[in-house]
């Protein structure tokens, strides 16, 4: 018993870090001025110092607030992303269980078709379809991110379907949609956040390499994946710094994110995730 306790002590310890984290990185990127990002504010090419912590690019920019400020709308994205990919498995999930075997082969189908797909491919072919921009990588990165979560979604509620007051509020004249949403949706909603939170890590790193590629965002904006993508020119010259610093912190931003998710996993279903 103790034990068990000081495993969840240790959990919530961990997600309690991750949190502050992240964000103390969300009230940097308040408070960080964009003079920083003004061409020439602070010396071209000038190495990591106490005055530019992650030292300044080609242009003059100040690295630490170009990169601080592009996790910050990476994270923004992410969330926007993450709540229409959820909502669409939701949505699929639900339909494929309760309305007949004829929808739930359609769904079935359509969820195998996007999962054979190359993930990347299929960002990069819906991306460039939409015109590219925010709307674009927001379109691409959703679309594609739905299909496990449904699966889930599926899964739960074809558990729950017959289950005793479903059937009395059935038995009431209450509609499907009624039955779903006062019903099912509150019953699968630990899954559907937990869902939420393993996807988010994983969307935020196919919004930077959907940047890194070109698609999107104009080169003005402080993304990470076009900080990442210019500076690639910039190595072969030493100039390790430009990478380095925002490609360590985009990994552990993922990886605070992805240990929030695991975290809240193991707590919110601490028997299945021991088997």
């Amino acid at each position: 018993m103790r034990e068990g306790w000081n495993v969840r002590q240790k959990m919530m310890l961990t997600m309690a870090i991750s949190l502050g984290f992240l964000g103390l990185l969300l009230l940097l990127s308040f408070t960080l001025s964009n003079e920083n990002l003004r061409l020439g504010a602070g010396g071209k090419n000038m190495a990591p110092s106490l005055t530019h912590l992650f030292g300044t690019d080609w242009l003059g920019r100040d690295m630490f607030t170009r990169t601080i400020k592009g996790l910050r709308l990476s994270l923004a994205i992410g969330a926007f992303t993450s709540l229409i990919s959820v909502l669409i498995a939701v949505v699929m999930g639900i339909c494929a269980a309760t309305f007949g075997k004829a929808v739930d082969a359609v769904i079935s189908w359509v969820i195998d078709l996007f999962i054979g797909m190359p993930h990347l491919v299929f960002m990069v072919l819906i991306c460039f379809i939409a015109g590219g921009g925010i709307y674009g990588i927001v379109l691409g990165i959703s679309l594609t991110h739905w299909t496990a979560l449904a699966r889930v979604v599926r899964s739960e509620v074809l558990q729950i379907r017959n289950a005793e007051y479903i059937q009395i509020s059935r038995s009431y004249g209450k509609s499907a949609w009624y039955v779903a949403r006062k019903h099912m949706i509150p019953a699968i909603m630990p899954q559907v956040l937990i869902g939420f939170l393993l996807m988010f890590p994983h969307i935020i790193l196919h919004e930077a390499a959907l940047t890194f590629l070109g698609f999107g965002l104009s080169p003005q904006t402080p993304a990470v994946g076009i900080i990442l993508s210019e500076a690639m020119n910039h190595i072969s010259t030493g100039k390790w710094w430009l990478v380095v610093f925002p490609g360590l912190l985009l990994v552990t931003v993922v990886k605070s994110f992805d240990s929030i998710g695991e975290q809240f996993r193991v707590l919110a279903e601490p028997v299945s995730s021991h088997e």
